[in-house]
């Protein structure tokens, strides 16, 4: 069985949208794109080489897919060229639920009903499925709980407006912390496990005394 995992670049109130620069998605007036690059550093590389180590194929949203499909194929032989030779010649499924997605980029392979093909894929044998940006499809990914993995990135900055991680959709799950790292830049660096249920507890004390009992009661009448 294949693995999804997500990796995500956030912010301290939890947007992720344009990370890598003012023209990525300037959609909603959003004008902080481009607010990881100063927070870049060698330990921040090496995080990401490990996303990337065993030669995982992408899983991304459509606009994601289109920034990639515009830059990677001709980055090669520059800074980036790990990243750069990796998504050349993985596979990239491209979720989209619009009209015809430009497929040129080698390896491409369009998804048209996302919970249902990432589910049968995730059945099959082959390489992990790696997410970047797509914001959209993470929460279709998350309320249909797909993801095994989720990898955040979380820079020391507050932005205040912008697409989230994390949004109202989200089926319950719970999730184990396997790793956990601080880069000099201040960026904290977390590894999160599926791991079951949700499991909650109580540390009230029962009988209730007078006073929860009566905010219990207005809470009730509250609504």
């Amino acid at each position: 069985m294949r693995k999804v995992i997500t990796g995500a670049f956030v912010s301290l109130d939890g947007v992720m949208q344009a990370p890598g620069g003012p023209r990525e998605d300037p959609t909603g007036g959003f004008p902080f794109g481009g607010w990881v690059v100063p927070y870049m550093d060698e330990a921040f590389g090496a995080e990401i080489h490990d996303l990337f180590k065993g030669e995982p194929d992408l899983l991304l949203g459509r606009k994601t897919y289109e920034i990639f499909a515009a830059h990677w194929p001709t980055a090669e032989g520059g800074p980036d060229d790990f990243i750069a030779t990796l998504f050349n010649r993985t596979t990239k499924y491209v979720a989209t639920r619009s009209g015809a997605v430009d497929t040129r980029w080698a390896r491409s392979v369009v998804l048209r009903d996302a919970a249902a093909e990432v589910a049968k894929l995730k059945q099959e044998s082959g390489p992990t499925l790696v997410t970047q940006g797509s914001a959209d499809l993470i929460q279709t990914l998350l309320a249909h709980d797909l993801i095994d993995e989720i990898r955040t990135y979380t820079f020391p900055i507050v932005l205040g407006q912008g697409k989230k991680l994390l949004g109202q959709g989200a089926k319950p799950a719970a999730f184990t912390l396997t790793h956990s790292a601080t880069t000099p830049m201040g960026v904290a660096i977390a590894r999160y496990q599926r791991a079951g249920a949700v499991e909650t507890g109580d540390y009230g004390t029962e009988p209730p005394n007078a006073a929860e009992t009566a905010r219990r009661a207005r809470m009730q009448r509250e609504g």
